[in-house]
C-alpha cells in the first residue's frame, strides 16, 4: 500500500480524537466498511439500491411478454420510490401485487445479508440494527426492513432490524454531533455537518438543543444544501469549490438569524478513514480521485475555512454509516451492542458498543 500523505497544514482535528477514530465518546467502533464476498460479488450489493431495482425488472419482465405490467413502458430506473409506495395503497390489484412480491424478494435479500454480516468478525452478539438509506424513507423500505426482522426471527436468529429513527437525508448529518465530547458544543447552539455520497453531497446546520437534553438526543437539523454531484459529473476540485461554497452559505444564514455555530465541522464520507483524514479505500464513487495520496478533504476544508466566528476551524471526518450510525446513539441506551446498515449506492455498514452499561427497558 503506498505511504499516505503527510499533512502539510494546520490541524485538523482537536486533541481528543482522530479521525476515523475506533474510540469515540458514547461508543467502540467494532468494525465498519467491511467488504464481504461470495467468489467474486460483494455481499452488500444485493441489498442496495441497484439490486432493489433489478428486483423490480424481475418481476416485471414476465408481465410485460404478457402485455399486462401496471408499469407500462415506463423503464424500472425511472419509476420512483414514491410511485412504488403509491401503487401499493392503490387501486390497481395488479399494480399492488408486484410490488408486495419486490419487497419480499428484497426481504429475503436484505435478511439473508444480515445473516452474514452477524457471522463476520466484529458483528457477534449484535442486539439490534438500525437500517438506513434512501430506500428506508419510504414505506417499500420500511416493510422490507420490517419483514426481513421478521424472517430472521423465525430463523431463530435474536437480532431486532429497525429503520433508522430520523430521515436518512438527515441521519447522516445528525451523527456528526457524536463525533466529538458535546463539552466541546457548550455554549454553541450547532455546528456544521457534512454526508457525502456517491449521488448526492449534503451540507447542514445541526441544532444542538443542548439545553433540552445534553446527551444530543435533541439534535435536529436547522438548515441544508443538497447537490448532485452525479448529475454534473464534476472534477474533485469543482466538487470541494462546490461544497466550500455550501457551507460559506450555511455559516451567513447562521450568523442571520444569529444561531452560534461551534468552530467544529464533522464529515461522513464514504470509504475507510485514516486517522490523518486521508481515504484508504471505498471512495471510488465520488467525483474524481478522493483516495489518492496527494489529497485531504479535512486539510482542503481547513484552507477554505480555517476560522468560524474567531474561533480555529476543528474538523473531524468518519466514514459515512458509521456517521449515519451515529445518529442513533440516543435511542441504543437499552443495548451493549448494535448495528447500521445503509441501503444506498451500495450497503454501508458500521457495528458498535456502547461505553456505558445498558440502561434495559423494564
Amino acid at each position: 500500500m503506498a505511504e499516505r500523505a503527510k499533512s502539510n497544514g494546520a490541524s485538523t482535528a482537536p486533541a481528543v480524537a482522530a479521525h476515523g477514530a475506533a474510540r469515540l465518546p458514547a461508543v467502540e467502533i467494532d468494525s465498519y466498511n467491511i467488504e464481504l464476498k461470495d467468489d467474486d460479488e460483494f455481499v452488500g450489493d444485493r441489498a442496495g439500491k441497484k439490486a432493489f431495482y433489478a428486483i423490480v425488472d424481475k418481476w416485471r419482465k414476465p408481465l410485460r411478454k404478457l402485455g399486462s405490467d401496471p408499469f407500462g413502458d415506463t423503464p424500472t430506473s425511472e419509476i420512483s420510490k414514491k410511485k412504488l409506495d403509491a401503487a401499493l395503497t392503490g387501486d390497481d390489484p395488479d399494480a399492488a401485487g408486484l410490488v408486495q412480491g419486490v419487497i419480499e424478494d428484497f426481504a429475503q435479500a436484505l435478511a439473508s445479508v444480515t445473516r452474514r454480516f452477524l457471522r463476520a468478525k466484529g458483528w457477534k452478539d449484535t442486539e439490534r440494527i438500525a437500517v438506513g438509506g434512501g430506500l428506508r424513507e419510504h414505506q417499500i423500505g420500511e416493510l422490507a426492513i420490517g419483514r426481513a426482522g421478521v424472517l430472521l426471527k423465525v430463523d431463530g436468529i435474536k437480532v431486532d432490524l429497525q429503520p433508522i429513527h430520523h430521515h436518512p437525508d438527515e441521519a447522516g448529518l445528525i451523527g456528526a454531533a457524536q463525533l466529538a465530547p458535546p463539552w466541546i458544543f457548550h455554549g454553541h447552539e450547532g455546528i456544521l455537518a457534512i454526508d457525502i455520497g456517491g449521488t448526492n453531497i449534503r451540507a447542514g446546520v445541526v441544532k444542538l438543543n443542548l439545553g433540552k437534553d445534553p446527551s444530543l438526543s435533541k439534535t435536529a437539523v436547522w438548515q441544508k444544501e443538497l447537490w448532485r454531484h452525479a448529475d454534473d459529473k464534476p472534477k474533485r476540485e469543482e466538487a470541494i469549490d462546490e461544497l466550500v461554497a455550501m457551507l460559506q452559505k450555511l455559516i451567513n444564514s447562521a450568523r442571520k438569524e444569529d444561531l452560534g455555530l461551534a468552530p467544529f465541522i464533522g464529515i461522513g464520507c464514504p470509504g475507510k478513514i485514516e486517522a490523518d483524514g486521508s481515504i484508504d479505500r471505498g471512495a471510488q464513487n465520488l467525483p474524481g480521485n478522493w483516495a489518492s495520496t496527494r489529497f485531504n478533504l479535512p486539510e482542503r476544508l481547513m484552507e477554505a475555512i480555517p476560522r468560524i466566528d474567531e474561533h480555529e476551524t476543528s474538523i473531524l471526518m468518519h466514514n459515512d454509516a458509521v456517521v449515519q450510525g451515529l445518529s442513533e446513539v440516543p435511542f441504543m441506551r437499552d443495548v451493549e451492542r448494535w448495528g447500521v446498515l445503509t441501503m444506498g449506492t451500495g450497503l454501508g455498514n458500521a457495528r458498535f458498543t456502547n461505553r456505558v452499561p445498558a440502561q434495559k427497558k423494564r
